[in-house]
């Protein structure tokens, strides 16, 4: 039993011991883990802060970048701001210029439209034309037939003409050379006006149809030219010869268009001789205008063969007909006959600037002449 016991004791004193080394061993390998442990996490710290930095660095240039892609995203929206702006102003430009086309177009349909209206027109127009000048055709040949017994005609009135310049040659001898002791005084005129102001009126000058051409040479308005009873021009020289003779009172009757009737009368009227390029004076009364339409006095005589003007160019080339031209002057009682009133300028027809202005071509004009103490 003692021995039992003893083995029990030393069982038990070896099982403390046992028990003591295993904790002891225990205790040395929980250590040692610790140990490792405390190694495992100073390296994981270390990495972890390593890695912690390192991120930071990632964290701190993600925030740049993001800060920039901010930036640039709010300047690519005023961008876009503006864009869209400009091109609601485009859109508003390019509808316009949709409403002015649509215009446009509708124009140019009306006009297109007008054009083929017009165009029917003139094809009208055309057609009446072709009618008349069929007719006219036919009238060309009839007015030729009459051109051929107006040439006879035309023949005839040259031989009374010369006839009339005889007969005046034969006055200007009657009256060239009155004899000294003698005055002449005439009781009748050559071509006479009876009717007008008690009448007593030698008749100089006369425009009523344009039958005749008065753009003439100097030697034509000289002897004189014309028919007496219709128009005609007196003679330069036989009005020389005449205004010699005595004291004289000139009256320009004129009519226009329109039947309007109005006179110039000029006192002491002569006119020069040929070496004096037939100048003229005068004085001046009448209501043609407030003031004379005539040039002033001592103006010579102008024809298209004999320029006797103030005028650079030569003024009876340009008006159309002898006259007494200054500077070309405001008055031509001797220009071209333009048939009916018209509202275009006429600067080289009948005209008497101080009634009817430089262009108003007139209908009818008589120059005559009698003695003052008629």
């Amino acid at each position: 039993e003692a021995t039992q016991m003893i083995l029990t004791h030393l069982e038990s004193y070896i099982q403390e011991d046992v028990k003591m080394e295993m904790t002891r061993m225990q205790r040395s390998a929980a250590h040692n883990q610790t140990v490792a442990m405390l190694e495992i996490g100073t390296n994981l710290l270390s990495q972890s802060a390593e890695q912690t930095r390192k991120l930071t660095d990632v964290e701190t240039q993600v925030l740049n970048q993001t800060s920039r892609l901010e930036i640039q995203l709010l300047e690519n929206s005023l961008s876009t701001h503006k864009l869209e702006k400009q091109i609601l102003i485009q859109t508003q430009e390019i509808s316009q210029l949709n409403e002015r086309n649509s215009l446009l177009e509708q124009r140019f349909q009306d006009m297109e439209k007008l054009r083929a209206q017009e165009l029917q027109i003139l094809k009208a127009e055309k057609l009446q034309l072709q009618e008349l000048l069929m007719r006219q055709s036919g009238l060309i040949e009839e007015l030729d037939k009459e051109l051929v017994a107006a040439t006879l005609n035309s023949t005839l009135l040259q031989r009374q003409q010369s006839s009339l310049m005889e007969t005046v040659h034969q006055l200007l001898n009657m009256i060239s050379v009155p004899p000294k002791e003698e005055a002449v005084k005439f009781k009748d005129c050559v071509f006479c006006d009876m009717e007008t102001n008690k009448g007593g009126w030698t008749v100089l000058q006369r425009r009523r149809d344009g039958t005749q051409d008065f753009h003439r040479t100097w030697k034509d308005y000289k002897v004189g030219f014309g028919d007496p009873s219709g128009e005609y021009w007196l003679g330069n020289e036989f009005l020389h010869q005449l205004t010699s003779s005595n004291t004289y009172t000139l009256r320009v009757q004129l009519k226009d268009w329109d039947g309007n009737e109005a006179f110039s009368l000029y006192e002491q009227f002569s006119i020069g001789s040929e070496e004096q390029n037939y100048r003229y004076s005068r004085g001046y009364t009448g209501n043609a205008g407030r003031t004379s339409s005539f040039s002033h006095s001592g103006t010579e005589f102008s024809t298209k063969d004999r320029d006797n003007d103030k005028c650079s160019c030569t003024c009876a080339q340009m008006a159309t007909g002898g006259w007494w031209f200054d500077a070309c002057g405001p008055s031509n009682l001797n220009g071209i006959y333009y048939n009916g009133k018209t509202s275009t300028a006429r600067y080289n027809g009948i005209k008497w600037y101080y009634w009817k202005g430089p262009s108003l071509s007139l209908k009818e004009t008589t120059m005559m002449i009698r003695p003052v103490d008629f």
